[in-house]
Formats: C-alpha cells, sequence, structure tokens
C-alpha cells in the first residue's frame, strides 16, 4: 500500500467514527444547524440578519453545540459565533427522551 492509499483508508475511518459520534450525541441537542462551512447540532440558535448599506449577512449565535469537523479535537463547545453571506439551514430535530 502506497501513502495515499494510507491516507484514503485513514480518512474513511475518522470519518466513519465521526457519523458514529454524531448517530449518539444527536439526542442531546434540539436543532440541526448547516451553514455554507460546517454542520452543528446546538440547544439553542440565534441567526439576525444584518444589513449595512446594500449587504447582507447573517450572524449565527450557538449555545451548547457539537461541531461536525473531523480535524477538531474537541468538538462539543458552549458558544459558537458564525458569520456568513450564504444560507443558513436551521431545523427543530423531533424530541427524543433519553434513557
Amino acid at each position: 500500500m502506497g501513502a495515499e492509499e494510507d491516507l484514503e483508508r485513514f480518512e474513511a475511518e475518522i470519518e466513519l467514527a465521526l457519523y458514529e459520534e454524531y448517530r449518539a450525541v444527536l439526542p442531546m441537542f434540539r436543532f440541526a444547524v448547516e451553514t455554507d462551512r460546517r454542520f452543528y447540532l446546538a440547544n439553542e440558535v440565534k441567526v439576525t440578519p444584518v444589513s449595512e448599506g446594500t449587504t447582507t449577512y447573517f450572524s449565527v449565535t450557538l449555545r451548547d453545540a457539537w461541531v461536525w469537523d473531523m480535524y477538531r479535537p474537541a468538538r462539543f463547545v458552549p458558544s459558537v459565533n458564525v458569520v456568513t453571506f450564504k444560507d443558513v439551514n436551521v431545523e427543530a430535530l423531533p424530541e427524543v427522551e433519553l434513557s
């Protein structure tokens, strides 16, 4: 096996572990939030459109969040602030009782 194949296998293993973590933590959160750069799970979400002249952007504040990012050593974060000029999708997740 070459170095490129090793890297591909390593990244596939990390992605699988991240997906498994996502499935495990999903019931702990109320919202799924998708921006142009990242995917988040959060318990509080505030999206504020900001207009400056002819430019509009969105300020997104998340509290008690989990970040989908396979290269982050810590994916649980107490707060996240995102500024984006692109779409923001916020989806309320169905309530699931934790057992």
